[in-house]
């Protein structure tokens, strides 16, 4: 049994993952993710804990524009004001974990 787990574990650390998720992609194709690969794909690891697959496409769209996540911070919708309280603790997670 434990040889089947560190087989297990050997080979999940070893592979690269095929997919990166959406804050990954956004994050490396932008200016300031350009040569940063390790932190763009921490910035991905917090994302997938804490936020859904839906808010992280959102949280991507800021990187191509900017001025969204404004629109989204000011918003009076409930849902945009539930989606910016979890994109905060997401965005706080990222910078003290991905330092």
């Amino acid at each position: 049994m434990n040889r089947i787990v560190i087989a297990t574990a050997a080979i999940f650390l070893t592979t690269p993952l095929a997919m990166a998720g959406p804050v990954d992609n956004a994050c490396i194709r932008s200016e300031r993710g350009a040569g940063q690969q390790a932190l763009c794909r921490c910035v991905q690891q917090v994302a997938d804990q804490t936020l859904s697959r839906s808010d992280q496409r959102l949280a991507a769209s800021f990187f191509r524009d900017p001025h969204r996540a404004q629109v989204v911070r000011m918003s009076k919708r409930d849902s945009d004001n539930a989606f910016w309280s979890r994109y905060k603790r997401f965005a706080g997670a990222a910078e003290a974990y991905c330092r």
